[in-house]
């Protein structure tokens, strides 16, 4: 068992797997590895998410050290959410996970 956060995961996968494990973070990782976005940029490219629910998904992968939240000291203030070198690592494995959905679609 390994422990991470108060929380046992089974295996390094089942610890990897929880940087990504909701329906939102992978997609909010696709939208911001082509590059920085603000939230309500965010907001617009992702039908269906609600200003909590985004909110609360960029909090928690800032918190785990996957993206990063920039504040621009201006009114209104400007925020912009950008992957980190960490969050980078991620990319090719969103990539081949991406390319395995759109190989296995089936309408």
């Amino acid at each position: 068992m390994l422990k991470y956060n108060n929380k046992e995961f089974v295996c390094h996968l089942d610890y990897a797997m929880e940087f990504i494990r909701s329906k939102w973070k992978a997609v909010i990782l696709c939208h911001l590895r082509k590059g920085p976005k603000r939230f309500l940029e965010l907001q617009r490219i992702l039908p269906g998410i609600s200003h909590k629910v985004l909110n609360d998904n960029l909090k928690q992968l800032e918190l785990d050290g996957i993206i990063n939240k920039k504040v621009f000291p201006e009114v209104p203030p400007k925020v912009e959410f950008s992957l980190t070198e960490k969050g980078k690592e991620l990319v090719p494995v969103l990539d081949i996970l991406e390319a395995w959905g759109k190989k296995h679609y089936t309408k």
